[in-house]
């Protein structure tokens, strides 16, 4: 069995053929699936589309740093409101919604990106310094976007060293020596999605380094399709063609390459 660590079945590419994409996923082999978390407009989209796949599915609770801005307060306030109306259906205590708080895996995607500017640059890090915090106290690993921000995420995680964050970096594109800096100031696993596939990708150097015990497979579903569909819709189902590829990059069976990753997820995010 492998594992998707970062899919979005509710994203409006992909929402629309969602149940066959879980189906097509299933029988590819992947029999578990993470959703990241945007924001409260797109949570009860994800949350549904999980309460389907119960034992399958299960989600993140998080705000995107795309979506930060001077109102990130009241986004980190919902999606707080969002865990305690699971609690309270799950001690009989409140509508909340059909699964349990177990389903609740990771507090993410959370982190910094400035690839679109810097508006919102100091919200970001105080939105992303605080969601640190919520995970944990809530004693949940994270899950970390960051794009042209390496420097500003290692002044926070450094700071934050005292939290004893545990987590995984989605779609790693750093190098062994970026992956060695953030393991010292936390737990560190890397996600390893379709770019490793890309002809002449630096990022399979970088993973031939990395231990084994320390690799996630992921898709980002429905972006960044593996070869040979890069370009297109991605989705769960083409996990394993990643799995192949890190499988190949570290000398590895296939199979070897999906026990560890999937030991590695279900450790991680304790499903």
């Amino acid at each position: 069995m492998l594992i998707d660590t970062h899919t979005h079945f509710y994203d409006e590419w992909l929402l629309p053929d969602a149940e066959e994409a879980v189906s097509r996923a299933l029988a590819a082999g992947v029999g578990k699936m993470i959703q990241a978390d945007i924001d409260s407009k797109e949570r009860p989209a994800m949350w549904e589309i999980g309460d389907r796949h119960p034992g399958v599915i299960f989600e993140m609770l998080g705000l995107y740093p795309g979506s930060v801005d001077e109102n990130w307060r009241d986004e980190i306030d919902r999606l707080i409101a969002w865990r305690e109306s699971i609690l309270a259906r799950e001690n009989g205590d409140g509508a909340g919604t059909p699964r349990s708080a177990g389903a609740i895996v990771a507090v993410g995607e959370i982190g910094l990106d400035y690839h679109e500017g810097k508006q919102f640059a100091a919200e970001q890090r105080e939105a992303f310094r605080v969601q640190l915090e919520l995970a944990s106290a809530w004693d949940l690993p994270v899950n970390i976007h960051l794009r042209d921000a390496w420097e500003d995420f290692f002044a926070v995680i450094e700071d934050c060293r005292h939290l004893n964050i545990r987590g995984n970096l989605h779609c790693f594109s750093g190098s062994y020596e970026v992956f060695e800096r953030a393991c010292r100031s936390g737990d560190w696993s890397v996600g390893i999605g379709g770019v490793v596939t890309f002809k002449n990708a630096s990022l399979a150097g970088t993973v031939a380094r990395i231990p084994m015990e320390k690799i996630l497979l992921e898709t980002d579903a429905p972006y960044l399709a593996p070869t040979p569909y890069r370009g297109k819709r991605n989705e769960s189902a083409y996990l394993p063609l990643i799995a192949e590829k890190v499988a190949q990059i570290k000398g590895l069976s296939f199979e070897e390459t999906a026990q560890w990753t999937t030991r590695n997820a279900e450790s991680l995010f304790q499903i």
